[in-house]
């Protein structure tokens, strides 16, 4: 038990977590169903996921437990003073830990916790749902598995060897470089392998290829954020018979792992069957079998699942009818779904009917794509587990297969980046100079979470921090001239061999423009010399070569180490041709495709026609023919020129990115004036945009001489992004930046851009950006020293009272030009009234205090100010801010001053607060022009005097009385006022309780005036 009492009180809930009340739910009742023993098997077989699933909720999960004297007070602080130093996950793993320790009933507690918190916690919510969804069943499953690692002696023999022969198979991995004299370098797996993260769950089934575009150092976001909150980490050991399987039965478990080109699906597959060769995973698994798509697309006639493993493992010999006995112990590997010839379809229902679709028997002979249907599917040796892995454009193949476990390799974050450079480069002060080139480059830095770019960027800039005549050079920051060091430094190791290079890549660049054109990444001995072409040294060290199996030979296939570098080649032929003259149309045609297969060949293309990019591969390939450098600028100018006015829609918006991309990749300070130059306004509202987009707008922000008006809403920059931007925004007039979860650090970045001698900035709104007080010092040394700045929106953000506080003392500043301050949804109180009172007398006119708590003392003390004779405010916003009618006589004292525009909305007023403001509106100085009282329970009681008060009023033009309590009772007043008030041109009746007779003599008003609308 506890040591001691409890001497603090503890919370029952915190913040961000909402308190599960339903004491009859079915988890509830699960609980105290279960036995002592279950729940300890429950807590063992949840227990990684638990590490994850708590670690946002931990300290209120401590809490409970404490209140149940299970933690003493001294334990609880060991466990929240980590979450206070940011060690989420060493917290959560104590509290398990001593939780385990103290028993039974800790357990118990603890699982009651995880219910009256889960709601609030994303990850623990999705456990407990699984567990209410499978209940008592969980407890089936978890037992399935047990006695199957137990391999019967007569096959123990073959499994021995099939271990050792995979162990051979897999523990060297091959490595291309780029020189003749070591074109492959062999390293142990072990020693080369880095870790990828893996997450439990595959976002967005129907990305293009190109996750270069929408991945980046977004990934630290990822970690931080939701790694943290909601995506869980899974390794692949998990992949099967663990808590992310959740199956019912022993039918058998499949998983699907996604992964973009490069990211390490491959190495990870050669991993996991080092693993389970070498005894470290999968104990469970008597034997596994790995098989790629890219053989099997050599297979041409119908085969058996027996014929297909022995052409692959041949000494199984006699012994596979053993191993149909216990299909739990087998599990099948394939890998590269994407690259399979034939297309295999999960919806349609004629592989369930029809007998030649059918394959329920390993004897049975059909397709080899009718023998994955089946195994996925658990038709074919049900009870088995199947891994697939694929790219994720071909992910939805499989929505409609049963698949137990989705997962996504993310790839590299945080240090595991820089541990690739680290293992790559023998030399360590080489490994950190070109790793920090890479970090301070935003562009390049934004690759290094996929391996394959990683590789690429160590070939390609290795060079220019290890050779002394390369120092003087300028290193690559474009991505087009990466690549073309890249493609220079194979030139350089192999030029010599060809005779006639330029020839070479000519060809090699049409056969893999063919292959962008066709979705094409894999080429044959036929493909080559379609194209004149011969297998050579050359291309053996610029291809990576594989051995496929055939029926009777080895056939030898070709693939690019990288689509984007089949993307560079096929982007250099168009320079290298010596017939131009359709370059424009082809650009054009490639530019119309709408599934981005030709997105970064149009990028490679327009970054070729700059004179760095060019100049290291016209070394060995000649120079390039200026009428194609000048017919491709003369497109790229008409592209933009054509796309900057159409941005209505989300395409509109997503084009004119692109064509920032090719004005950044083609660095051609001429063209990008020529075509932004001018520009006053850019909107890419609603589009997500990534580091690298940010980075490449930014680029052409700081060619932009007129920019007046910049539209990020929702754009998702988050302060990444807007670090790339920082020092551009200064040029803007009006900068909207609505909903980018920018956070206090964002601020800190955009307080630099405003305090710039030269800032133009007049209007800024950041709305929505999960500010808190801890930013309000930032926000106040610039309010208090910026010339420009005349409107800040600071709404639906959390600065609280004690941010108020601050800005209050910065608005008071002399200097200060605040003419509109936007403070909607800020959990302001009455204890802030004071403060913001103070700043009436300066430049203020419209302040937006809506969805706040400021209350009626609040507005007793905002109406003195309002009353000072040095006041200039006009339009005031209170709607949502708990009045009732105990604050109308305050507001009726200032209807006299300079108000126009007053907003009392969804408050509580009532018939009495009303008939205070209708004494005030009678009166000969009244000035308010727009009244909104919607919300506000009024009733027919206060009609009459309202339209009495209004009808000898000479300024209201705008009146909002929508949902309230109106009946027809009050229909003649309402008319009487609305034909008397000549300056009325607009009333709100909508939402009241009017018979439809009622509503008819209301719009019948309508037509009695010109410029008169009552909206019904």
């Amino acid at each position: 038990m506890a040591e001691g009492s409890n001497e603090t009180e503890y919370p029952t809930t915190t913040k961000g977590m909402r308190m599960g009340t339903d004491p009859n739910s079915r988890i509830t009742e699960l609980l105290t169903k279960w036995d002592d023993f279950q729940l300890f098997q429950l807590t063992k077989f949840y227990w990684d996921r638990l590490e994850q699933a708590i670690e946002e909720g931990v300290d209120g999960v401590s809490s409970l437990i404490t209140y149940e004297k299970i933690f003493n007070g001294k334990e609880h602080r060991k466990v929240t003073e980590l979450t206070d130093k940011g060690n989420r996950a060493d917290s959560s793993k104590l509290l398990l830990s001593l939780v385990m320790e103290k028993g039974s009933r800790a357990r118990r507690v603890m699982w009651e916790s995880f219910v009256k918190v889960h709601h609030g916690v994303p990850k623990l919510d999705k456990i407990i749902k699984e567990i209410q969804e499978l209940g008592s069943d969980r407890f089936d499953y978890m037992n399935i598995g047990r006695g199957l690692s137990e391999v019967p002696s007569h096959l123990k023999g073959v499994q021995q060897k099939h271990k050792e022969i995979l162990r051979v198979q897999t523990e060297t991995l091959r490595v291309n470089t780029i020189l003749i004299k070591e074109k492959v370098k062999i390293f142990q797996l072990v020693d080369r392998y880095a870790e990828l993260t893996v997450i439990s769950n595959v976002r967005g089934r129907t990305l293009v290829e190109h996750e270069l575009l929408a991945r980046g150092r977004d990934h630290e976001e990822w970690r931080k954020k939701d790694l943290r909150r909601e995506l869980e980490k899974i390794r692949t050991d998990q992949l099967f018979q663990s808590s992310f399987s959740p199956r019912k039965s022993k039918s058998g478990s499949s998983a699907a792992v996604s992964g973009v080109p490069g990211i390490g699906k491959t190495t990870m597959v050669q991993k996991m069957v080092y693993d389970w060769a070498t005894g470290k995973i999968f104990p469970h698994f008597q034997f596994v079998f790995s098989f790629k798509f890219r053989d099997l697309n050599n297979i041409n006639s119908r085969i058996n699942l027996r014929n297909l493993i022995l052409d692959q493992y041949p000494y199984f010999g006699n012994v596979l009818g053993e191993l149909w006995k216990n299909p739990e112990g087998l599990l099948f590997i394939f890998d590269g779904l994407d690259e399979f010839k034939d297309r295999i379809d999960f919806a349609d229902n004629r592989r369930n009917t029809e007998p030649q679709f059918m394959c329920t028997d390993p004897e049975c002979w059909c397709e080899v794509s009718d023998i994955v249907y089946s195994l996925i599917q658990h038709k074919l040796l049900p009870g088995c587990s199947v891994l697939v892995t694929s790219r994720p454009t071909a992910l939805h193949l499989l929505e409609k297969a049963e698949i137990s476990v989705w997962a996504e390799i993310l790839g590299f974050v945080g240090d595991e980046r820089k541990e690739y450079f680290n293992k790559f480069f023998e030399d360590q002060a080489v490994a950190a100079a070109v790793f920090k080139h890479v970090e301070e480059n935003e562009i390049l830095y934004t690759m290094c979470y996929n391996p394959s770019y990683c590789w690429i960027l160590g070939l390609a800039l290795g060079p220019f921090f290890t050779q002394r005549d390369r120092k003087h050079q300028q290193v690559p920051k474009t991505i087009t001239q990466l690549y073309s060091y890249y493609i220079y430094n194979i030139l350089k190791n192999h030029g010599r061999e060809i005779e006639s290079p330029r020839d070479v890549f000519l060809k090699l660049g049409e056969m893999a423009f063919t292959g962008v054109s066709e979705k094409k990444i894999v080429f044959r001995n036929g493909d080559l010399i379609q194209y004149n072409l011969q297998p050579s040294q050359f291309l053996s060290g610029f291809l990576m070569e594989l051995l496929e199996r055939d029926d009777s030979i080895q056939s030898v296939v070709y693939t690019f180490p990288h689509l984007t570098i089949q993307e560079f080649v096929a982007a250099l032929a168009q320079f290298l041709t010596p017939d131009p003259k359709d370059i424009q149309k082809l650009l054009s045609e490639a530019d119309s495709e709408e599934d981005g297969r030709f997105e970064i060949f149009l990028r490679f293309v327009a970054g070729l026609s700059s004179p760095q990019s060019a100049w290291p591969l016209e070394k060995f390939l000649s120079p390039f023919l200026h009428q194609t450098t000048c017919r491709v600028i003369d497109w790229v100018k008409e592209k933009v020129k054509g796309q900057i006015g159409n941005t209505a829609t989300e395409a509109g918006k997503r084009n004119l990115l692109n064509t920032f991309h090719y004005l950044f990749e083609s660095q051609n300070k001429a063209l990008a004036q020529a075509t932004v130059g001018s520009v006053e306004t850019l909107s890419f509202s609603g589009l997500r945009l990534t580091p690298i987009d940010c980075a490449v707008l930014s680029h052409v922000l700081g060619l932009c001489d007129t920019i007046k008006h910049l539209d990020l809403e929702r754009c998702n920059i988050q302060c990444e992004g807007l670090q790339r931007l920082e020092h551009v925004l200064y040029k803007c007039q009006k900068l909207r930046l609505i909903s980018n979860n920018l956070g206090d650090s964002g601020v800190k970045l955009l307080s630099a851009a405003l305090r710039q001698p030269g800032c133009k900035i007049q209007e800024l709104n950041l709305f929505n950006n999960n500010l808190t007080d801890s930013c309000a010092e930032d926000l106040a040394s610039v309010i208090s020293t910026n010339q420009s700045l005349t409107d800040l929106d600071l709404g639906f953000n959390q600065l609280g009272d004690s941010g108020v506080k601050l800005l209050s003392v910065a608005l008071r500043n002399s200097g200060c030009k605040i003419q509109r301050l936007g403070l909607r949804d800020n959990k302001l109180t009455d204890s802030c009234a004071e403060d913001l009172a103070s700043v009436f007398n300066r430049s203020l006119t419209d302040l937006n205090l809506g969805n706040n708590k400021l209350g009626d003392s609040g507005v007793k003390r905002l109406s003195v100010a309002l009353r000072g004779p040095d006041c200039k405010i006009q339009k005031l916003d209170l709607r949502d801010n708990k009045l009732t009618d105990s604050c109308a006589e305050d507001l009726a004292s200032v209807f006299n001053r300079s108000l126009t525009d007053l907003n009392l909305g969804n408050n509580k007023l009532r018939d009495s607060g009303v008939k205070r403001l209708s004494v005030a509106l009678r009166g000969p100085d009244c000035k308010i022009q727009k009244l909104d009282l919607c919300y506000n329970r009024l009733t027919d009681s206060c009609a009459e005097d309202l339209a009495s008060a209004l009808s000898t009023n000479r300024s209201l033009t705008d009146l909002d009385l929508r949902s309230n309590s109106f009946t027809d009772q009050s229909v003649p007043a309402l008319r009487r006022f609305i034909l008397t008030c000549r300056t009325l041109s607009l009333i709100q009746l909508w939402s009241n309780r009017f018979s439809r007779n009622g509503e008819n003599q209301l719009k019948l008003l309508q037509g009695t005036r010109s410029g008169l609308s009552v909206k019904m």
